[in-house]
């Protein structure tokens, strides 16, 4: 696969730092040197480029959490660690059609984007403009303009949609949304609701009692995530690790 006039790569430096730029007929400038981009023009992915200080930098095809790392943000994201989870968990596949609340920055959006693929759809509410806004700039430069629908609407007033695939919310209440669900949600699906703190949940399975005869037992989980130190003389965890972020509650509709 070449490059393209207009297309994003992740230049690399001999140091690591990562770099997402357009390629266009246009310098590029870096503590290492200039770059002109256009040299890039038609070849292939894993290039190498030089500045003018003949600095050597890698051209790689970015992926979806290269854009994630670099994107704007706007409110805390779902971390790729809880995101991989959602789609592990609830299935969510090629050609599915998702409900999502609680754009953000759009860091989920994109994640579930990538899972459902050309041919799957994304709905996403916001209701603040400020965030909607982000998340659109963001979905576009992910490339996903296409088969993500972004809302700049409360959830909490109903679902416009019919007969979807899965519904996953970031809310702090996501209880407001188990009525429209039962309408929505076709039999299989699942209802995800993402929460930081353990009184949400509390509050959302109190909730949950109305319809229980509508879902499967639910189910919560919590991600942790340690790294490890890999050395000649020692191998042993890091010091520190990216613990509690959030609690995921899955509910399968019947």
């Amino acid at each position: 696969m070449t490059i393209r006039s207009g297309d994003r790569v992740l230049l690399v430096d001999k140091r690591g730092k990562r770099y997402l730029v357009k390629v266009e007929e246009r310098e590029f400038h870096t503590d290492l040197g200039i770059l002109r981009l256009g040299e890039l023009i038609g070849k292939p992915y894993g290039s190498r480029i030089e500045s003018h200080r003949g600095e050597t930098f890698v051209a790689l095809k970015p992926d979806i959490n290269d854009i994630i790392a670099k994107m704007r943000r706007g409110p805390q994201i779902v971390h790729p660690k809880d995101a991989g989870i959602i789609i592990a968990y609830a299935g969510i596949s090629p050609g599915d059609t998702v409900i999502e609340a609680g754009a953000g920055s759009g860091a989920l959006t994109i994640f579930l984007a990538n899972a459902v693929g050309p041919h799957g759809k994304v709905i996403s509410y916001e209701v603040r403009k400020d965030f909607y806004e982000i998340a659109k700039k963001n979905i576009e430069l992910a490339g996903f303009s296409e088969r993500v629908t972004l809302k700049n609407k409360n959830i909490y007033d109903g679902i416009e949609e019919e007969s979807v695939d899965h519904i996953v919310l970031d809310l702090p209440q996501p209880e407001n949304v188990l009525p429209y669900a039962v309408d929505v949600l076709r039999p299989g699906g699942y209802f995800v609701a993402y929460t930081p703190c353990m009184n949400q949940v509390h509050r959302f399975f109190q909730a949950l009692e109305e319809y229980r005869g509508h879902f499967m037992r639910p189910r919560v989980v919590e991600v942790l995530v340690r790294e490890h130190e890999v050395k000649r003389e020692c191998m042993r965890p890091k010091t520190t690790m990216l613990a509690h972020t959030g609690y995921i509650t899955f509910l399968r509709k019947l």
